[in-house]
């Protein structure tokens, strides 16, 4: 490649970030620290009477639902960005259930991350480290939420396996987990087979990671295929 279109396309990236906020679940990366430490994007925090949920098209936040009952969520409660549960997820769900087949949700990694410290609003993102997760089952659909520690944390951020975790901090996510979708009048099969450590966390962020992969491309492809649109393929010089 020629200096010249070198220039220009350095030039076209940097002004793409200025003009553009990134989508919070494709444009934001989940960082090069993955599995170890991810970016995550909150969606809820555990103040909020309303159910928020990331309106894919847009990338901006939406209410999904008023909270039903009185339950609120234990904990901040978002997505790993570039991450997608499809067939790996909803494989490793079988393996380890016993199940015959289990598909994903479709949906980005869940993730509830523990802090002492109250966050005020969602739609931010933070820094943590996956040290366990739930092994949730939805009808027939995988629907993990990894259990992760906000990085730097006073109370939670020295901790490295979920089992280091109070009994009652996992008996409270089993709970909120078990009965929020469930509304008057409706009969939804929800089920937490199982709950694991730090090492098949990080095992389901490589899954969720790889399935991204698959459903919508390598993120690291997508400028380049706008740059070659413009005319300014780092294959041309």
């Amino acid at each position: 490649m020629s200096a010249a279109k070198d220039k220009d396309r350095d030039t076209l990236e940097r002004l793409l970030a200025m003009r553009f906020a990134a989508h919070p679940w494709h444009g934001v990366p989940i960082g090069d620290g993955a599995p170890e430490e991810v970016m995550v994007y909150v969606e809820i925090v555990p103040t909020d009477s309303v159910k928020y949920e990331l309106d894919k098209a847009t990338g901006h936040l939406r209410i999904d639902r008023p909270q039903r009952y009185s339950s609120f969520s234990p904990t901040l409660y978002g997505f790993l960005p570039q991450t997608y549960c499809g067939e790996s997820v909803g494989a490793r769900c079988a393996e380890r259930t016993g199940r015959s087949q289990v598909d994903g949700d479709g949906d980005p990694m869940d993730v509830c991350v523990l802090s002492e410290r109250d966050v005020s609003h969602s739609g931010v993102l933070l820094r943590a480290r996956p040290i366990g997760g739930l092994r949730m089952i939805d009808g027939n659909q995988a629907d993990d939420k990894l259990i992760a520690v906000l990085d730097g944390d006073n109370t939670f951020g020295h901790l490295q396996d979920v089992w280091q975790l109070p009994p009652g901090v996992l008996d409270r996510l089993k709970h909120y987990f078990l009965t929020y979708k469930q509304m008057p009048g409706e009969k939804r099969v929800v089920e937490i087979p199982e709950i694991y450590d730090r090492a098949e966390a990080h095992e389901m962020v490589r899954r969720s990671q790889a399935d991204y992969g698959r459903e919508y491309g390598d993120p690291s492809e997508r400028v380049n295929t706008l740059l070659a649109l413009l005319g300014l393929s780092r294959s041309s010089g």
